[in-house]
């Protein structure tokens, strides 16, 4: 394929330019299993729990939208509720709030944002503060950052993506999506007929997707061919 078919390039952030985002739900999951003295592995608490977290983000669009901080916590409550257990979901999380405000970055991406010639919008199911904060942080370069709480849309939902389009100003066709959640990235993208890359990387969290992407990667260096 020639390079630079595409005219604008969305990105998603935690899991794709970030690292550690597997880490930090492992940590907060045994923190759960110790506090409250829980017999499940912190492992099985994490898909459990994962699974329950996304069905709520997938029902907190427009009117019924809720912040991702309260689909974390909510769907904790929920999944310790099932073990029988009302807890205080608040404490129990505090090591994915640092996370998000603070994350590591994949030294891919640095290298991917300075030398693609292309507009980058980050596109992002992330509260908006943290996220800021995060990309402030490190110094990180986009043309345009769109969150589900500016869209009160998650992904795959089409309203954070439609958003990102419509601050590019490209169309579907002349935009490609890269992100590591075949449910949340590769499937919303694809069924509004963008382009898309799935980076999957080796430390990748628990996904729920199935969806076929445009084309797989396991770095951003690798998938900056498509641009460079």
């Amino acid at each position: 394929m020639p390079a630079r078919r595409f005219d604008a390039i969305m990105i998603d952030f935690y899991g794709t330019i970030t690292a550690g985002d597997r880490e930090a739900v492992e940590a907060s999951c045994r923190r759960v299993v110790k506090t409250l003295d829980l017999t499940i592995p912190p492992e099985n608490l994490a898909v459990i729990w994962g699974e329950r977290f996304f069905a709520l983000v997938d029902q907190s669009n427009g009117q019924a939208f809720r912040t991702l901080d309260e689909c974390v916590q909510i769907s904790l409550r929920e999944t310790l509720a099932t073990l029988g257990i009302d807890a205080d979901p608040a404490p129990l999380v505090i090591d994915l709030e640092a996370y998000w405000r603070d994350p590591a970055i994949h030294e891919d991406a640095f290298d991917f944002l300075a030398n693609v010639n292309l507009p980058v919008c980050c596109v992002s199911n992330a509260d908006t503060s943290p996220l800021m904060a995060a990309i402030q942080r490190h110094g990180l370069r986009f043309d345009a950052i769109v969150t589900s709480q500016d869209s009160r849309s998650y992904k795959p939902a089409s309203g954070i993506f439609l958003d990102a389009l419509a601050v590019l100003g490209v169309t579907p066709d002349r935009a490609i999506h890269l992100g590591d959640s075949l449910h949340s990235d590769i499937g919303g993208a694809s069924a509004l007929g963008l382009s898309t890359a799935w980076i999957c990387r080796e430390d990748r969290i628990h996904d729920i997707g199935s969806s076929q992407p445009t084309f797989t990667y396991s770095t951003l260096t690798d998938a900056k061919r498509l641009f460079c």
